[in-house]
């Protein structure tokens, strides 16, 4: 079966057509980096605009690429949360619209199991597995169970790992996107220059929690108390030791997890499994089988989205025509499950 799989949560319009979950027959991205540079961040009303403007002609190269018509498309699948509200709205519309009048099976996808699944797309991996979901909106550390079955584990309790790097990139003026620019100002830098603190959630429910607030705003606002003798105040080593403490952070909670569930495969997805510093200190585990997406695959794509629809295509799962889109999903996200529990959200 093959499925035509469409990605707009934030500022990458996608498309890609995947055979049975896992061929991968084109694999179409737009990016609008260039768009929001100027502002050092995303700006959801240009991205939604861009994605309105290009959907039509990426999913058109999606075809053309793979040699295909639309009638030799088994289903359509499009993203229909967490994200961008606005951006998510133009590509689920648009597939839904498009599955309706081809008269095709339309499937709404979640993207974080897209984010989980693309690992799955070149390699054969067995649940249950230990997942690291890393992205500039979520950190979840969660148990994978089966395709659609995330039991979470832990999640920030305030801010992404994604959003801490875009964010002290943004304030020392280094560029968007931050993730990138500060991977590679770090491998330049001395991770030892600064002792930046690392949260302490020891106890009870977050025990596999985690929290980048305090780390972003040390970094930001009080780098010289972090300061040790002998280094220089650097950009390169204020990069390097920020993104030692941010793995570091990380991969602590995932050990916790690892031990306590005794699971010994780990499974990355997200915008930050591509970072060459997460990648190296979890390769340092040799006693865990630990899997990344290709760096290709770990940003936004349509690939994970169509790959993830094929399984509910299979198992006989249908979208109805009245699927909206959803911007936040509570239990990602402790701050959020907290809000809803007191009735805030």
């Amino acid at each position: 079966m093959k499925v035509l799989g469409i990605e707009s949560s934030c500022d990458e319009t996608a498309c890609a057509i995947v055979e049975d979950g896992k061929r991968i027959i084109s694999n179409v991205v737009a990016t609008q980096i260039p768009f929001h540079q100027i502002y050092k961040g995303v700006v959801p009303e240009i991205a939604s605009r861009k994605h309105a403007e290009w959907i039509l002609p990426v999913v058109r190269q999606a075809l053309n690429e793979a040699g295909m018509t639309l009638s030799e498309v088994d289903a359509i699948a499009a993203t229909n949360r967490p994200g961008l509200m606005g951006s998510l709205l133009v590509g689920l519309t648009f597939g839904k619209t498009l599955a309706w009048s081809c008269n095709k099976p339309f499937l709404a996808v979640n993207h974080m199991l897209g984010h989980m699944y693309a690992a799955h797309l070149e390699n054969d991996i067995s649940y249950p597995y230990l997942g690291l979901l890393v992205s500039g909106g979520h950190s979840i550390i969660a148990k994978v169970n089966g395709f659609d079955d995330l039991e979470i584990l832990g999640t920030t309790i305030d801010d992404s790992v994604g959003e801490a790097f875009d964010k002290v990139a943004k304030y020392y003026d280094l560029g968007y996107p931050g993730g990138v620019i500060i991977d590679g100002l770090a491998k330049k830098g001395d991770s030892h220059a600064y002792s930046f603190p690392v949260p302490k959630l020891d106890k009870g429910d977050h025990r596999y929690d985690v929290s980048f607030s305090g780390l972003k705003t040390a970094v930001i606002h009080q780098s010289q108390m972090f300061l040790n003798k002998g280094f220089e105040p650097s950009v390169e080593n204020l990069a390097a030791s920020f993104q030692e403490t941010a793995c570091r952070t990380l991969v602590g909670r995932l050990m916790r997890a690892v031990e306590d569930t005794g699971l010994k495969t780990v499974v990355a997805g997200g915008g930050v499994a591509a970072n060459s510093r997460l990648r190296a200190m979890l390769a340092e585990h040799t006693d865990l089988n630990c899997i990344f997406p290709p760096l290709k695959l770990c940003g936004d794509n349509g690939a994970m989205i169509a790959g993830v629809a094929y399984h509910f295509l299979k198992r006989g799962d249908r979208s109805g025509w009245n699927t909206t889109a959803c911007a936040r999903i509570p239990q990602f996200k402790r701050g959020l499950a907290n809000l809803e529990a007191f009735g805030r959200r």
